[in-house]
């Protein structure tokens, strides 16, 4: 048999996995997420190793790709409209929480004597949510009232703040962690920072121009996922952010198309293979023996990260002016933590060779702990607010 033909048929199995995945999930209390991170660990070489020779080379084009994609939809949540309609409330939240758990993370593991520069890229990690947890939750109890609307609104966000906060500490990281002198450093987290923002400037702008221009269908998903991978590919080029350029292009056409929803629609309906097979190789690229290594590390990032996401949420919630009832209980219902998580640490686990088996394996680790226990934690805090059964469920 053929390289290519190997390549091709774990490809197709993969994706069928994925679809198997979707049927499990909806059976077990046990998110699609984390049973195909443990798919791809079992059929890594930390277990079985039955993936093809050479399946890790593939890793990057994916993860890359299905990053871009997450980017780009994360940026199309900061549009006016959408900022509008969560309102004022809901955005000093969100960005109370993102900051405070992102501080809180990197000073707490910094303090247990965790690396600084891995403190950093954890911190950066730490405020990334699980929209599609927390609305399954939502509709399942058939919830309704301010403290639903409240987290409906911040999980719709959050993500987006904590991609700008994640990008600017890894800078940061990378700085401290790289053996160049002070101005060399800030250059460096300039270029990452100002490049993503150029990019988005030089692709977003034309894009948003030619989006309400284009009929839907075929055209509009040809230049939506042109638009991420020019994006993409120039950002790296440029030695700049990829997941921020994504966003920036993504917020960009949000806010000056007409017809600004249609790429995102197109997108939407092309992610999931790609983030079946990016989750799958990510659990592949897992070692058992990193996972033992980082068990206090990770238990320490557990603690805090749930402190942080209470006391950002509860803080930011009396800052807004929120009812009391809505800030004690919101801090537990933002507590799943899915993909974009792993995406972050992939990144992190490219910009630092030598820590990727850590942080990838922690950031798993503590990603399923999260995944299992954060929904219990959301039904519990709609529950004892009493909002349960008192609306549709809707979003």
């Amino acid at each position: 048999m053929g390289e290519l033909d190997v390549i091709i048929i774990t490809l197709g199995a993969l994706l069928l996995l994925g679809l198997l995945g979707d049927l499990v999930a909806d059976r077990l209390p046990i998110p699609r997420v984390t049973l195909l991170v443990l798919a791809g660990l079992v059929l890594g070489p930390a277990v079985t190793d039955a993936l093809p020779d050479g399946a890790q080379d593939w890793y990057p084009f994916v993860s890359n790709l299905a990053l871009l994609m997450v980017g780009f939809l994360l940026g199309g949540k900061l549009s006016r409209d959408t900022l509008g309609r969560v309102g004022r409330p809901v955005f000093v939240i969100s960005v109370f929480e993102v900051v405070g758990t992102a501080l809180l993370v990197a000073a707490g593991l910094i303090a247990l004597g965790v690396r600084p520069e891995l403190a950093l890229v954890l911190g950066g990690v730490a405020p990334a949510s699980a929209p599609a947890a927390v609305t399954n939750v939502v509709q399942e109890l058939r919830a309704g009232g301010e403290l639903t609307d409240t987290l409906l609104g911040v999980v719709a966000i959050d993500d987006a703040w904590g991609l700008i906060v994640f990008s600017a500490l890894l800078a940061a990281a990378q700085a401290l962690g790289g053996e160049t002198g002070g101005w060399e450093a800030l250059g460096h987290g300039a270029r990452e920072l100002g490049g993503a923002a150029l990019v988005g400037l030089v692709v977003g702008v034309p894009a948003a121009y030619v989006t309400g221009r284009l009929k839907p269908g075929e055209p509009t998903q040809s230049e939506a996922l042109g638009v991420v991978l020019l994006a993409g590919g120039l950002a790296m080029w440029m030695e700049a952010s990829f997941l921020l350029a994504a966003m920036f292009v993504g917020a960009i056409i949000a806010n000056l198309a007409s017809h600004h929803e249609r790429p995102f629609h197109e997108i939407e309906h092309i992610e999931w293979p790609f983030m079946v097979l990016f989750f799958v190789l990510a659990g592949a690229s897992l070692h058992l023996d990193a996972l033992a290594t980082v068990g206090p590390i990770a238990l320490g990032y557990i603690a805090l990260r749930a402190a942080g996401l209470y006391a950002g949420a509860y803080g930011g919630g009396l800052a807004a002016g929120t009812p009391i009832r809505t800030s004690r209980w919101l801090g537990a219902a933002i507590m799943p933590q899915a993909g974009v998580a792993l995406g972050m640490a992939l990144v992190a686990g490219n910009a630092f060779p030598g820590m990727r088996e850590s942080i990838l394996s922690l950031v798993v680790a503590s990603t399923v702990v999260f995944e299992l226990t954060g929904p219990i934690l959301t039904r519990l805090a709609l529950v004892r607010a009493g909002e349960a059964g008192k609306g549709t469920g809707g979003v």
